[in-house]
């Protein structure tokens, strides 16, 4: 196992694309010291900016970071195999394009975490940024694969474009949940800001909480007793399912937990 701690407090964003078990492998404790990274516009090496130790009995997780990596970006950036663990905050882009393998981070993560998310999986135990499992502006390539669980909030425009896999937010969710969906699941606990499901194809985003306001573009379709989650996971309703959005001819679902959103009764009539 690899054991890397800042060496002091960091005032500019680090890229650090080197911090993923794929580049590790195979290369000695020097080796990695001497892996390149940029802070700000100078490009320096990784042990610059950190100590990094070596425990050769200790196999998983194969890397360890332990102190505040808020302003270090990129960290397992699409990595496919192993584990990376990081005790503290964590920057934008963690994870992205995460082909496999596995991160957890025992704090917050930052913006795009899990940005076009192939496989594996994503565990952050605070909250999660904004654009957690989309892609870049002006791009459409969102998450297709693998799971991301949150046990805090997230912020807005979380799953973007997601075409598969799924994502668990132990929390709220903020404004347009996911913005142009075509596939996958979405599972809030608690509550959800407007603008959820705008332009979505496809998928079902399922909403334990309140929904602060459905878009006019989706139509009642039943009341469903229960959902599916995943494959070994279901939610208790009854759920109010809504269909759409008619607006772009999809077909996605969004269920709304029939306890926690009364004002929703008024559609009933319509069923």
């Amino acid at each position: 196992m690899i054991t890397i701690t800042p060496k002091r407090a960091f005032t500019v964003q680090i890229q650090a694309t080197c911090i993923n078990v794929d580049v590790f492998t195979g290369k000695t404790i020097q080796d990695i010291k001497n892996l390149p990274i940029t802070e700000g516009k100078e490009t320096i090496t990784l042990n610059d900016a950190f100590n990094i130790t070596e425990n050769k009995t200790v196999e998983t997780p194969n890397i360890t970071l332990t102190g505040d990596f808020s302003k270090v970006k990129r960290i397992g950036q699409g990595m496919k195999t192993g584990e990376i663990v990081i005790n503290g905050d964590v920057g934008m882009h963690t994870g992205e394009k995460l082909s496999g393998g596995k991160i957890i981070v025992n704090g917050n993560s930052g913006g795009w975490t899990g940005s076009e998310m192939k496989k594996g999986l994503i565990e952050v135990h605070g909250n999660s940024g904004d654009y957690t499992a989309s892609p870049y502006r002006g791009t459409s390539t969102g998450m297709r694969g693998g799971l991301i669980i949150v046990y805090g909030n997230v912020g807005t425009d979380v799953g973007c474009y997601m075409q598969g896999g799924l994502i668990r937010i132990n929390g709220s969710a903020g404004r347009y949940l996911g913005y142009h969906m075509l596939g996958g699941t979405i599972y809030v606990e608690k509550d959800c800001a407007i603008r959820v499901g705008a332009c979505m194809t496809g998928g079902k985003i399922i909403i334990n909480g309140t929904v602060e306001l459905l878009m006019p573009t989706f139509t009642v379709d039943s009341i469903k007793p229960k959902v599916k989650i995943d494959a070994t996971q279901t939610a208790q309703g009854p759920f109010y399912v809504f269909l759409g959005d008619i607006a772009e001819r999809g077909t996605g679902k969004i269920f709304a937990l029939k306890a926690t959103n009364p004002t929703c009764s008024s559609y009933e009539k319509y069923l």
